[in-house]
């Protein structure tokens, strides 16, 4: 179990601040970088960019200082039994500056920790620990499949902005063609690097992206069927329905009415 001691989200300093606790916290202490800022790692003085991250052990000198105003970044304490297994299992070096390939991910889950902290709900505790184990396993995932290949590694910050932008605008359609040029890229090329890096081809993406869009207006809106069909990006109905039904095993209709 990984316990949560304390968490911050979003904590901005506007006229700085110097964090120097050089036997440690006595915990783990997870920082994310979102502005610059001065640490001493190693008894050396180096600079943390923003969206970097480190992961502090029990006794560590953790030191930081603002670098530039204001001081912003995300934070957590923690605790967690059988410790040596898991971090030998995720490979996730402790006291090391690490790049954050996708910040808003960690943005994201230390607001979600953040909230579940306020909750008193029967099952708190397991729900914290699904998201620290979730957020660390996703580190793990991202620093080890990406930053072991060089063309994932080269590619991966642009691709993910890219794959942002076509998942977050499911009307707009979007060819091979269209986004390998965008990536500078043939067709051909841009499909490999897209599956390497995120373990699907692009186009299996963008419709499971859209039907899964679509499962949630079925579900928790009043839309028609055919309204759905073009927030979704699909030019007719006929195409929407049978690939909702291919890709879930129910039509549009069947699928709304078990809701």
């Amino acid at each position: 179990m990984i316990t949560l001691k304390r968490c911050g989200a979003n904590v901005i300093h506007p006229e700085g601040m110097t964090i120097d606790r050089p036997e440690g916290s006595g915990d783990y202490v997870f920082v994310f970088f979102r502005s610059r800022m001065q640490l001493r790692l190693e008894k050396r003085s180096v600079y943390a960019e923003p969206n970097t991250y480190i992961i502090y052990n029990q006794t560590s000198d953790y030191f930081y200082k603002d670098a530039e105003l204001p001081l912003v970044h995300d934070w957590f304490h923690f605790e967690m039994e059988e410790k040596d297994a898991w971090w030998d299992r995720l490979k996730l070096p402790l006291d090391t500056l690490m790049k954050a390939h996708d910040p808003l991910y960690i943005s994201r889950k230390v607001h979600e920790l953040h909230w579940e902290n306020l909750q008193n709900g029967t099952f708190r505790q397991e729900i914290i620990d699904s998201i620290l184990r979730g957020l660390f396993m996703k580190l793990s995932d991202i620093r080890h499949h990406v930053e072991a290949s060089q063309p994932i590694s080269k590619y991966y910050d642009a691709f993910l902005n890219l794959r942002n932008e076509v998942l977050s605008s499911p009307s707009t359609w979007y060819s091979v063609e269209q986004l390998a040029e965008r990536m500078n890229m043939s067709p051909s090329y841009f499909q490999q690097i897209y599956k390497q890096i995120f373990g699907i081809p692009v186009v299996s993406d963008i419709i499971l992206g859209r039907l899964g869009y679509a499962s949630y207006l079925l579900r928790s809106t009043t839309y028609t069927i055919s309204h759905i069909s073009a927030i979704c990006g699909y030019e007719n109905d006929v195409h929407f329905m049978r690939q909702f039904k291919k890709f879930t095993g129910q039509t549009p209709s069947e699928y709304r009415g078990k809701g």
